[in-house]
């Protein structure tokens, strides 16, 4: 009976607004089915994976592989947020996005998204045959095959998290025409900082995602299990992170930087592992994992920026 209240609150938000405002919702409601904040770090990764990548790209294919990937980004988004509208309705978090409070049919959802995908597909294999192909892998993998396991097992993280990694991967080989072995270390970076990112998202919003029957980490095997997640996977995120210097894409500066990021992203990650008292809070430490991995990430990008060696 739990779940049925969200149900009869997205009906009633449905029926207090005009059909013809669902069929032809603002502006502001279409910008949110694609997750804009999202699809800006996106776009910031990629253009970092452009700026790392030897070799100079021209001015159009700069702009297409651009836009191309906010628009196919904005794509999986809508997409994800088509399919999902009963479990948004379930959680407090998300139960207000333009589908679930009622402000717009599911009908223009899924145009408004198929659209994106059949404008930007043809945008990234515009860029070269590299940056189309991941492009489309991208929309597939997160529309297709995470959104749905997200129901049935916490291991669609992992899935999840190819998608979220292909971006700095798209923008290496919009210069390059390749993955390359930069490319590849960038795509290894993203993928492994999503899972500690994201497990910690799944302990302090356990109740929400149980509420919702998503099957994260936390609620599947509990809290402790998904504190040894992100233990492993800061882990092997700080070995990834220090691959870009003897591959010879950056230098000392950026050594020591990942050096500070990484200590501290490690005792935090070991901290909330080797925690056995009852006073310890596992939700605020869960916050402050979330916190200092977008910290992390952002300088450790712009480290990598900075200190990028090679022509």
């Amino acid at each position: 009976m739990a779940n049925t209240e969200p149900f009869g609150v997205e009906r009633a938000a449905a029926s207090a607004v005009p059909a013809r405002s669902r069929f032809m919702p603002s502006a502001r409601d279409l910008i949110a089915l694609t997750k804009p904040r999202i699809t800006a770090l996106v776009l910031l990764t990629s253009a970092a994976g452009m700026r790392l990548a030897p070799g100079h790209v021209g001015a159009r294919r700069l702009l297409l592989s651009l836009v191309g990937t906010a628009l196919i980004v904005g794509s999986a988004n809508a997409l994800n947020m088509w399919w999902e509208r009963e479990v948004d309705a379930r959680m407090t978090r998300t139960r207000n996005r333009p589908l679930p409070a009622g402000r717009m049919s599911a009908e223009v959802a899924l145009a408004f998204g198929l659209g994106l995908a059949l404008v930007s597909a043809p945008m990234l294999f515009g860029v070269n045959a590299a940056a189309g192909l991941l492009g489309l892998i991208a929309l597939v993998s997160y529309v297709v095959v995470y959104t749905p396991l997200k129901r049935h097992t916490h291991l669609a993280l992992l899935v999840g998290a190819v998608p979220g990694a292909i971006p700095p991967l798209l923008g290496w080989s919009t210069v390059t025409g390749t993955a390359g072995t930069g490319g590849l270390l960038l795509f290894a970076v993203l993928f492994l900082w999503q899972v500690p990112h994201f497990a910690a998202i799944s302990i302090f919003r356990e109740e929400d995602y149980a509420r919702a029957g998503l099957q994260v980490v936390s609620v599947q095997h509990g809290e402790r299990a998904a504190r040894q997640m992100i233990t492993v996977y800061t882990v092997l995120l700080v070995a990834a992170s220090f691959l870009f210097v003897p591959f010879g894409l950056a230098g000392r500066r950026y050594a020591l930087v990942a050096t500070f990021l990484d200590v501290g992203f490690l005792a935090l990650a070991l901290r909330g592992l080797r925690a056995r008292s009852a006073s310890f809070d596992v939700r605020r430490w869960a916050k402050h994992v979330f916190a200092f991995s977008i910290v992390y990430l952002t300088v450790l990008l712009v480290a990598l920026l900075a200190d990028r060696v090679g022509p």
